[in-house]
């Protein structure tokens, strides 16, 4: 699989809740669509698993945003409400599409790693998404199975990918029509098995695209 490049330009986005940042990686070709992926919690853009899945995507034809919430873009770790989350994410969304040439592209791809996942689950019908990555999934926090998430990625009405590590303290969601999930060697930070993840992002990708 080919690497990730170096970001081309890192922009600004206005959201009601202070300035996000949008990684910007075109792709090297024909533009086929858009993917925009959101970190976790505490983390950012650099999390290995986002960085293999973005790669994927580009080299699939997709120009790929990752994207900077605006509470990680003040230097808090952390995280902001989800209200205020959806509503940056969805801001954001919107805004790409009037970046230049490409990145109106359909199909419009969004995702993210653990807390980023639920962002893009919930927010799916609003900013018009034509699928939802999710990359560790957090069904429930760790040792609470009572505090379930179902809700959120029950939900998405449009085709959903879960990659999830085995051993995953945050529980993982069940397929169900529409939801494909793969389950790869690893915990919740999806490093022990980046080949296991690119290729099911890379199938899942194609199956998209090819639609």
């Amino acid at each position: 699989m080919t690497a990730l490049a170096e970001a081309t330009e890192i922009r600004e986005v206005a959201t009601p809740h202070g300035p996000a940042r949008v990684h910007l990686h075109p792709a090297p070709g024909d533009v086929r669509g858009v993917l925009l992926v959101g970190h976790g919690a505490g983390g950012g853009v650099g999390a290995p698993d986002i960085v293999a899945a973005a790669g994927v995507a580009n080299a699939a034809g997709l120009h790929v945003g990752l994207v900077e919430q605006p509470y990680r873009v003040a230097g808090r770790r952390a995280p902001a409400p989800a209200a205020q989350l959806d509503t940056a994410w969805t801001a954001v969304c919107a805004a790409v599409s009037g970046f230049e040439a490409g990145w109106d592209a359909a199909p419009l791809l969004v995702g993210g790693r653990s807390s980023g996942a639920r962002v893009a689950c919930r927010t799916a019908a609003a900013t018009g998404a034509a699928g939802v990555l999710c990359l560790a999934f957090p069904l429930h926090p760790p040792g609470r199975p009572e505090k379930t998430r179902a809700g959120e990625i029950d939900a998405v009405t449009v085709p959903v990918l879960v990659v999830q590590g085995e051993r995953d303290p945050f529980g993982r969601p069940g397929p169900a029509p529409g939801r494909e999930v793969v389950v790869i060697r690893g915990d919740h930070s999806l490093k022990s098995d980046v080949s296991g993840l690119r290729t099911a992002v890379g199938t899942w990708l194609d199956a998209r695209l090819r639609r």
